[in-house]
């Protein structure tokens, strides 16, 4: 039975042959982790045909890119949702129609067929830690935190809807996240 970190290794490995031009490790990078990185474009963009067509211009860029992955920095997932988040976050600022969406109830995830019980486990039990984390930061950071990564809004959209400045806005983040650090660590 493989765990999670089982799964983690095996995505570092796909992304190593990638680097080498293997179009297998790709295929199999692919189908692991098409579905999870959909669901981070759609949570930012409200749109399934951008998502899908983001989540295209994602993949092309870890074929680009994969070079430069470095497990030292970071897992092979975190790296693979960053760049489908930072693509998503783009294509929603060049296409305005996209900015003034209305927010839409999406259906829970897929659990992934090839995770074992051992990963649900530990995926259900990183949810609920990271939701009790969140609800112990006071209410302004809480809501800052989840536009922000959820939403996919940037710093300046959240200053004008708050009508705070910037700074502050960056700052009350970065508490935020320095609080949800110490309490994901504990």
């Amino acid at each position: 039975m493989q765990d999670e970190s089982g799964v983690a290794e095996r995505e570092q490995a796909w992304l190593r042959r990638i680097a080498e031009g293997d179009r297998a490790a790709f295929e199999q990078l692919y189908r692991a982790t098409a579905a999870r990185l959909l669901g981070i474009c759609l949570r930012v963009l409200h749109d399934r045909a951008e998502a899908e067509d983001v989540l295209q211009e994602v993949y092309v860029s870890v074929w680009r890119k994969a070079p430069q992955f470095s497990p030292d920095k970071s897992s092979a997932m975190t790296w693979l949702a960053s760049i489908a988040r930072h693509r998503a976050i783009d294509r929603l600022r060049a296409t305005p129609s996209l900015a003034a969406w209305q927010p839409v109830q999406l259906p829970e995830p897929e659990a992934d067929p090839d995770a074992t019980p051992g990963a649900r486990a530990e995926a259900d039990s990183e949810r609920s830690q990271l939701d009790r984390c969140l609800r112990q930061l006071d209410a302004r950071r809480r809501t800052l935190i989840r536009t922000a990564f959820f939403d996919g809004a940037t710093y300046e959209d959240l200053a004008q809807r708050t009508g705070s400045p910037l700074g502050s806005v960056k700052s009350w983040i970065r508490r935020g996240l320095l609080q949800l650090r110490a309490c994901l660590e504990s």
